[in-house]
């Protein structure tokens, strides 16, 4: 690319992360190499330093740049290409599969939280929280079980949301905005009564989604997503 034509469409940090991008992997900037500083960037690419910094903070929380206060800015020695997974809804999910979704609420009502919830949730010893337990199914047969409690000081409106029409998993990514989160993934054997509910046998090998989410300092929910033998999971890097 030109200087001209890099200097014309530098008008976004998307634009700025691309030229970047196309730097690192023609190894214009080879790794371990320290590239120019944001104010040279912004020169040379003719758009602000804001943007700059935006583009390679990007690219550094992407793995491709080590950015040290300092020290300046290096392309990584071992870049880390890291995936990107959305926090699906359920619904959505099956019928992208061209599969006919169907819900079952299995119970509602505040609880006391057992001690592994109650710290994740980061709530006082005698709040109760909203527990939740609901079935997805995709063809009338078991996907995936949820086993869900949120946060009534968080999300007061929940209280009075109707989840025999809409599911948690639905309801929260629709109406209840988020920061940040956790995610973890394992697997299990199933327990009897999970083992009931999604239609296998005890024992049987289940893929797990243990995922918490938060905004404004609070804990949101911390949700459990059980799923049918044979789940798979795809993500992109």
């Amino acid at each position: 690319m030109s200087d001209t034509a890099a200097r014309s469409d530098m008008n976004s940090w998307q634009a700025v992360q691309e030229e970047a991008l196309r730097r690192i992997r023609s190894r214009q900037w080879r790794p371990g190499e320290l590239i120019p500083n944001e104010a040279e960037l912004s020169q040379e690419l003719g758009c602000a330093r804001a943007t700059v910094n935006r583009a390679l903070r990007n690219l550094a929380e992407a793995g491709f740049l080590d950015r040290r206060r300092k020290a300046g800015t290096r392309v990584a020695l071992h870049p880390v290409r890291k995936a990107t997974l959305d926090i699906s809804m359920i619904r959505q999910e099956i019928e992208g599969k061209g599969q006919a979704y169907s819900y079952l609420l299995l119970s509602s009502g505040l609880e006391s939280p057992p001690l592994d919830v109650r710290v994740r949730l980061q709530g006082p010893a005698d709040q109760q929280q909203l527990h939740i337990t609901a079935l997805h199914m995709a063809d009338r047969r078991p996907y995936a079980y949820e086993d869900r409690w949120i946060n009534p000081q968080a999300v007061p409106e929940a209280m009075t949301a109707d989840f025999e029409a809409q599911s948690p998993n639905e309801w929260l990514l629709v109406h209840v905005p988020f920061e940040g989160g956790s995610i973890a993934f394992s697997a299990k054997t199933a327990s009897q009564m999970e083992a009931e509910i999604l239609a296998c046998p005890p024992g049987e090998g289940l893929f797990v989604i243990d995922r918490a989410t938060w905004s404004k300092g609070q804990v949101i929910t911390q949700v459990r997503l059980i799923f049918h033998p044979g789940y798979h999971m795809h993500t992109e890097l």
